[in-house]
Parts: C-alpha cells; sequence; structure tokens
C-alpha cells in the first residue's frame, strides 16, 4: 500500500538559541495563554522533531509555517530565519509571517519578508475578546475588525497578492465576514477551524453562523487544526464532530489539514490528531476525492506550493 502524501499547512518551529527572540517562551510565562500552563513546548522544536511524529503510511511532503509570535520589532528575523532553515534541512517549504496592519512601516516589513521565497501571507490578529460576554468591549476597538487604520492590512495583502491567516475566536467570525467585504480578492486561510471555544448550545450555533458567513466567500479557506479550548475540556468526539461539520460547511478542496504542533501537543498527539482529521473526513462523506484534498491538495492550491508533489 501506498504511502500517504500529507502536507502540514499550520506548525511552529524555534530554535531558542538566540536566532530569533519568541518573549512568550523565553522571557515571562503568559498567564493567559488560551491553553493554560504551556511549559512542556518551552523547548527546542525544529523539523526533525516534527518528520519524527508523522506516523508510518503518510510521507511528510511539505509544511507551511505559521508565525510564532517573535519579538514584534522586526518581524523579517523570524522571516530569514526560517528561509535559512528550509535550505539547510528542507522545511517549510513556505511561510506565513508577521505584519504590523496599523503601522505606518508596514508596507516595509512586508516588501522586506517578500524577499524570500517561501513567503506567503500574513498571520495578523486583530483586537478580540477573551469571552463572548466581553465581545460588545472589543467593537470599534483600536485594532478591532472595525478599524479602518488596521484593516488597511489587508488591502496591502490583497494589493501584493499576498494572503492573510485570520484567527478570531468564533464570536468574531461574522465580523470577519464583513471586513472582508472590502477586499473581494484577498486570499483568506481561517485557522483552527474557526476557534469553537464555547461549546454550549448557543456557543456552538454561533461557531456555525460565523463559519457558513466565511464560507459565503470563495476566497475563504479553513485549517483543521487546533480544538483545544480555554472554556471547554479536552472532547475527542465532540471535536472529531466539529470537524467533520466544517468539512461539510466549506468543503474539502476548501479544508487544510494542519497539526499546530508543537502546541497542540499540549492536549493530544501527532498520531491522535491525525487519526482525529481521518476520521473527520470519512464522516462528512464529502466524496472520493475528499482525503487527498485536506492531506495535501488543498495546501497545495491555497498555500500557492510550487509543486502538488513536493520531495520534503
Amino acid at each position: 500500500m501506498s504511502e500517504q502524501l500529507l502536507i502540514d499547512s499550520h506548525h511552529h518551529f524555534w530554535a531558542l538559541d538566540g536566532s530569533v527572540h519568541y518573549p512568550w517562551l523565553e522571557d515571562e510565562i503568559d498567564d493567559h495563554f488560551f491553553l493554560g500552563d504551556y511549559a512542556p513546548i518551552r523547548r527546542p522544536f525544529l523539523p526533525a522533531d516534527l518528520r519524527a511524529l508523522v506516523p508510518p503510511g503518510y510521507r511528510l511532503a511539505g509544511t507551511v509555517h505559521c508565525e510564532a509570535e517573535a519579538a514584534r520589532r522586526e518581524p523579517e528575523v523570524e522571516t530569514r530565519w526560517l528561509t535559512q532553515l528550509a535550505e539547510q534541512q528542507g522545511l517549510p517549504v513556505a511561510l506565513v509571517g508577521w505584519a504590523a496592519f496599523a503601522d505606518p512601516g508596514c508596507e516595509t516589513q512586508l516588501d522586506r519578508q517578500r524577499e524570500s521565497p517561501l513567503f506567503r501571507g500574513v498571520r495578523a490578529k486583530p483586537v478580540t475578546a477573551a469571552r463572548p460576554d466581553q465581545y460588545a468591549a472589543t467593537l470599534g476597538a483600536p485594532g478591532s475588525l472595525q478599524d479602518s487604520g488596521w484593516t488597511r492590512g489587508l488591502r496591502l495583502l490583497e494589493e501584493r497578492e499576498l494572503s492573510w491567516d485570520l484567527r478570531v475566536p468564533a464570536w468574531h467570525l461574522a465580523d470577519a465576514a464583513r471586513a472582508l467585504e472590502e477586499t473581494p480578492s484577498l486570499r483568506v486561510i481561517l485557522n483552527h477551524t474557526g476557534l469553537p471555544w464555547d461549546r454550549s448550545e448557543a456557543g456552538l450555533e454561533h461557531w456555525r453562523e460565523g463559519m457558513r458567513a466565511l464560507a459565503a466567500n470563495p476566497n475563504v479557506a479553513v485549517k483543521l487544526s487546533e480544538l483545544g479550548s480555554p472554556m471547554a475540556a479536552w472532547d475527542e468526539q465532540q471535536n472529531i464532530a466539529l470537524l467533520a461539520e466544517t468539512i461539510d460547511i466549506f468543503g474539502a478542496e476548501r479544508c487544510l489539514f494542519a497539526s499546530n504542533f508543537p502546541v497542540t501537543g499540549l492536549n493530544v498527539s501527532y498520531v491522535t490528531w491525525l487519526a482525529m482529521v481521518e476520521q473527520a473526513i470519512a464522516d462528512a462523506d464529502a466524496g472520493p476525492g475528499a482525503r487527498q484534498a485536506v492531506l495535501h491538495d488543498s495546501a497545495v492550491h491555497w498555500y500557492r506550493l510550487p509543486d502538488p508533489r513536493i520531495t520534503g
């Protein structure tokens, strides 16, 4: 039986050797980290570590690195380091950087990172509420999805044909869908299954409404990743159901396998997460090409990877 090609469309690398500074890993602990105690991941995580996690039956054909909250002063430092790492070790094959959308220097930050052949887009997080009952207080705040000074960054991405990795809790998904009306050709990849943190009946219905609003935009895809929640205990069966529902909402061609390792490792192993996504693909009954799309082809399309048969 041949191996299944796999592209991991969202993970992080860090060496913690001074190459890139990560304040949240190397300085003070972030007491508000969404998964609680993260001491187990405050150690180097590099291509060999990721490759070692992939189980038999799969061949890791490539990965997409997502910015890892490096020091914000010069985001091109992380991009350059990752580009050198890829030259030396073969991963990642593409990367998503960071830029300060509201900063007058945003254009320069983007253009410096575009010097890397791996640079595909940006993950910049808007101001959001930590809980749904705090939502109203963030509306219109500086740096929010209603702040035109911040959303100008989306236009800069659109002009440069770069993508936006969107990461907001579920109660902001509909806001994101509205904000994207101003950049109709911007390619967007939603992170972490839309972060359905509130697992109450009302909370999940709010998540569904937001996911449908984003799915109505044909330029939005979603990563099947990270279902840890600060508001609910890990529930494997519920999480599989949410993954399957996401495939139903977006379609397999707009769903990308992603591990979010090493962070997701705080809750579950790589092997188990991959098995959960496989089960969700089967449960969604999305057609004979769904598995190949989710595990490989969707990432090739949405991140404009150079070859559908990348060798990693």
